[in-house]
């Protein structure tokens, strides 16, 4: 199965940059699945309901947030009607929403998606990686799924990482979110778990990870509190990673990082 992981949507310029290329690199690269992180879609801060319906009809199968995901208070209601939305499945019990599903790919393959926050230098929400260990109990890689795909939505590296290992050989793929930079270590695990600390985003990176430059650094020099921080609008990349996956086991057989448009490097899998 071939499967994609858009990095968090920034503004304006990344809905463009995902709603314009989404349906090439579905032909192009044959893909059975997409999740697209589109928690800062919103003008930088959450997102609406329309967005999310020109994420989906772009060719999205899946949405997933994070620590913005409420930003927006008029999407509360509409994660009670919207299942392809998610929000980190660590969020206290009774919270509005769901944070994993299993979803429908093609040929009748199914696909489960676990979206969880990480807790360093984060919100402190419930447990990431007991939440992980009670989703995979329930969900288990080539017996009751075809492929498992996990957004970790955090800041630490480290946090990311263990979590990777601690699923490794449960999982199909195992991606950071939130920081907005895409990291250079995708690469299998030793127990066949893909693994990305982070996709970066789909944004402009003539910018502060998303924003308008002036603005965030005259945050930085002054220490003084700023307007409201406004998403840049230039030419955006889309930056993500592509995982094929073994149709008998649901464990990777490749992954790489995919980046296109804007003014980072183009890479494309290979």
């Amino acid at each position: 199965m071939k499967i994609l992981f858009c990095g968090d949507v920034v503004g304006s310029a990344g809905r463009r940059v995902v709603i314009d290329t989404l349906p090439r690199l579905r032909r192009d690269l044959d893909l059975d699945f997409v999740i697209v992180n589109g928690e800062n879609a919103a003008h930088g801060f959450g997102i609406t309901e329309e967005i999310c319906d020109d994420i989906f009809a772009a060719g999205a199968d899946c949405i997933t947030t994070g620590n913005h995901v409420w930003d927006r208070r008029e999407i509360i209601g509409h994660f009670q009607r919207e299942t392809r939305l998610l929000r980190p499945d660590n969020f206290p019990p009774g919270t509005p929403g769901r944070g994993a599903r299993v979803f429908d790919a093609r040929a009748g393959r199914k696909v489960f998606v676990l979206h969880l926050m990480a807790r360093l230098y984060m919100d402190p929400l419930d447990d990431p990686f007991a939440a992980a260990e009670a989703a995979l109990e329930a969900h288990k890689l080539g017996e009751t799924v075809d492929a498992v795909v996990f957004d970790f939505h955090g800041e630490a590296t480290s946090e990311k990482t263990a979590m990777g290992h601690y699923v490794d050989g449960r999982a199909s793929l195992v991606v950071g979110s939130h920081t907005h930079i895409p990291t250079a270590d995708a690469r299998i695990l030793t127990g066949g778990t893909a693994y990305m600390s982070d996709a970066g985003m789909c944004g402009d990176y003539d910018s502060v990870i998303g924003m308008k430059k002036h603005g965030a650094i005259e945050r930085f020099v002054t220490k003084m509190p700023t307007g409201r921080l406004e998403p840049a609008e230039g030419e955006a990349t889309l930056c993500g990673v592509f995982v094929e996956t073994d149709d008998r086991t649901g464990l990777a057989l490749r992954v790489a990082p995919l980046r296109t448009g804007g003014c980072l490097t183009p890479q494309w899998p290979g």
